[in-house]
């Protein structure tokens, strides 16, 4: 066979898979639905995944199954998917975790971005830059003025090197150009009791787990990490309002695919996530849990997922964040 017969087989056989793709979508799917979880049960993304998919399954028509997969900054689970049959029925429940472990993790047997396909931006939960009551400041502004008076005196807490707790602090230290010391623990819980026992000054967690702790004037919030104030705390500025122009982070949960999945199933998969989101009983969940719902199209997804590991990646190299 001739190099340009070879080329026009090639192309035909494309365009008959490509062709093939609605029908496929239509057959989809036929048997149940994996969504592997790179984090274990009971954690901030799992709960939210799990009513979601129960929503799926409704619209789907079949079952949805969760499956803990956790370990090594969600990379054993994300492998795990990535390794997969690109047909729709085993996806993957990313979160930031993700986009950071893509520079944390350098010696990857598959690549943490490029070897999925968004399928949509599920939800979002902003942090809160949160300080111990026996720290004498009022506003950011007071906190940058003492780190800079006291630098490297100050201490932040983080559920482990490399978490999101971690760099979201980081990345707060960096724009506002002050030292203050990293004290990573293993898990928020202890990183929590220390952080309320004023063993440590400050740490910037979820909003939702903070809030209990803020009404009872255990811990002091200074502001929220979104782009926009928090609805649980609407009278708290973000750190853009409070001086930090272009800062913004969130704890978010996102559905992807492995490559090659073909277009037509993500389509379909997007189409019943919006209208699993929009149902009254996802909605209460997310919003009972502080988290909002976004719902975007797959190539914001991919955007999105490929803007934050750009975004932490820079912090990583600034900070020189290990594993532990």
């Amino acid at each position: 066979m001739t190099v340009k017969r070879l080329f026009r087989s090639v192309l035909l056989g494309l365009a008959a898979c490509a062709a093939g793709w609605p029908a496929l979508a239509q057959d989809y799917p036929s048997k149940p639905i994996r969504i592997i979880v790179p984090f274990s049960p009971g954690g901030a993304v799992d709960g939210p995944t799990r009513a979601i998919a129960q929503e799926l399954a409704k619209r789907l028509k079949q079952q949805v199954i969760i499956e803990n997969k956790p370990g090594a900054g969600a990379t054993i689970g994300s492998e795990m998917v990535a390794k997969s049959a690109p047909d729709g029925y085993t996806l993957l429940l990313a979160s930031q975790t993700n986009a950071i472990s893509a520079s944390l993790y350098p010696k990857l047997a598959f690549a943490p971005i490029d070897d999925f396909v968004g399928i949509s931006l599920l939800g979002r939960e902003p942090g809160v830059l949160v300080v111990h009551p026996s720290v004498p400041v009022k506003t950011v502004a007071d906190l940058v003025a003492l780190a800079k008076a006291k630098p490297g005196e100050l201490n932040y807490a983080s559920s482990g090197n490399g978490s999101g707790q971690h760099l979201f602090a980081a990345l707060f230290t960096s724009m506002a150009g002050v030292k203050i010391t990293h004290v990573p623990y293993k898990g928020s819980g202890q990183a929590t009791t220390d952080l309320l026992g004023g063993t440590v000054q400050m740490a910037v967690p979820g909003t939702q787990a903070m809030l209990k702790h803020i009404k009872d004037n255990k811990l002091r919030p200074l502001a929220t990490t979104g782009v926009t104030r928090s609805p649980r705390l609407p009278d708290v500025p973000t750190l853009a309002e409070a001086g930090l122009a272009g800062y913004s982070a969130y704890v978010w949960m996102g559905l992807l695919a492995p490559k090659g999945t073909p277009p037509a199933i993500i389509e379909r998969l997007q189409r019943e996530l919006k209208a699993s989101l929009a149902s009254p009983e996802v909605t209460t969940f997310m919003n009972d849990a502080g988290i909002e719902v976004v719902g975007s199209t797959p190539a914001e997804m991919d955007s999105y997922f490929r803007e934050e590991r750009d975004r932490w990646a820079r912090i990583v190299k600034e900070t020189g964040a290990k594993i532990d």
